[in-house]
């Protein structure tokens, strides 16, 4: 039986929300700190810096990412770069520009009359972020978001905030991440310090893939590559949805073994239901050999965290981490092994928003 769209997003909600508090109750611990807002306790202890583990994902995480790479060298000498674009960048392309430097600056500073906005310098930064990502499209392909398709960006906006809260919150059982600078907020204050910066999430990552989309080259010879056959959809997916929620319910009961699950469990979920529920997937297009969606994906979360760690490295408020085993070599805040959960976090974000968008871009 096929599902609806709606009928997935419900089923997967209630997993991801309420899997791991499951696990937390079956191993007979109490939820309240787990529901405490806003999330200021410190009670998971990680394990500290270990050689073999970090060899270990190192290894790993460059043995899934060097196919992929070295078929864009391969082909990047085979492709052209794309047209010079007859379009000047636009006027409010400029204006973004202006406002995100002016943003910077006042985000990386401690003026005194400036002090009772301190806290909320990092949403007008992901605000001009978003615009210049925009303009930079239109710019190379005569349309954008932001031009064409401002109902969908507003809808993006509204998705994000509710998208990373859930983030925030799966963030409480393994705390890789704890935020400084926002003791002396009232609960309310920091709902709205949060949430602001929340809804730019899925508008920046969908507009760099976007903005990489218009050079063809973001992803040569990813367009043909190997295929990732399903042939039993509905068992794979099963088979999935049964290791995904697995690893959500045992995800705060061992944190130091787990967290990585925090990035992948999420888009297994959804993928487990569209699944089963013989529904579009991101794995389609992998399963004809075309790749070079999930690529721009990936590489835009990577080029958005970039960006995400360097402006909070000197904000006021900001987060740090606490990841176990791997937490040393550190670009900004980000421990180097860190950025490779932007990877998969980038194909999460276009999951959700063509499940409630309703829309699949190539």
């Amino acid at each position: 039986m096929k599902t609806t769209p709606i009928t997935t997003l419900a089923a997967g909600a209630g997993l991801l929300v309420g899997l791991p508090l499951a696990g937390i109750a079956a191993s007979g611990r109490s939820l309240g700190a787990y529901l405490e807002f806003p999330p200021l306790t410190q009670y998971v202890r990680h394990a500290p810096f270990s050689w073999p583990v970090f060899a270990g994902m190192a290894v790993l995480i460059g043995a899934v990412l060097a196919p992929f790479l070295w078929r864009i060298a391969r082909a990047w000498r085979a492709t052209s770069p794309a047209p010079h674009p007859v379009r000047a960048f636009p006027w409010w392309g400029w204006a973004a520009a202006a406002a995100g430097a002016a943003a910077w600056a006042l985000a990386w500073t401690r003026l005194t009359w400036f002090a009772p906005f301190q806290h909320f310098t990092f949403s007008p930064l992901w605000f001009a972020y978003i615009g210049v990502v925009n303009a930079l499209t239109w710019r190379q392909t005569g349309r954008s978001m932001l031009t064409h398709e401002p109902l969908r960006l507003a809808g993006l906006f509204a998705l994000s905030a509710v998208f990373w809260w859930y983030f925030e919150y799966l963030n409480r059982f393994v705390q890789n991440w704890h935020y400084t600078g926002i003791a002396d907020l009232t609960p309310a204050q920091y709902a709205l310090f949060a949430t602001l910066p929340f809804a730019t999430v899925l508008p920046a990552v969908m507009g760099t893939h976007d903005l990489l989309a218009a050079f063809p080259r973001s992803a040569a010879g990813l367009d043909r590559a190997c295929r990732l056959p399903l042939p039993k959809p509905r068992l794979t997916g099963a088979l999935t949805l049964l290791a995904a929620g697995a690893g959500l319910a045992a995800v705060g009961v061992w944190p130091d073994w787990l967290f990585p699950l925090l990035w992948v469990s999420p888009l297994a979920v959804i993928l487990g239901l569209q699944l089963l529920g013989r529904r579009p997937t991101v794995l389609d297009a992998p399963a004809r050999g075309d790749w070079s969606r999930l690529a721009r994906l990936a590489l835009a979360a990577l080029i958005c965290g970039f960006f995400w760690e360097m402006w909070n490295w000197g904000s006021l408020a900001r987060w740090e981490y606490s990841v176990p085993f791997v937490n040393r070599f550190h670009l900004f805040e980000m421990p180097a092994l860190g950025y490779a959960g932007y990877l998969p976090f980038g194909v999460e974000c276009a999951v959700i928003a063509d499940l409630v968008m309703r829309r699949t871009r190539s």
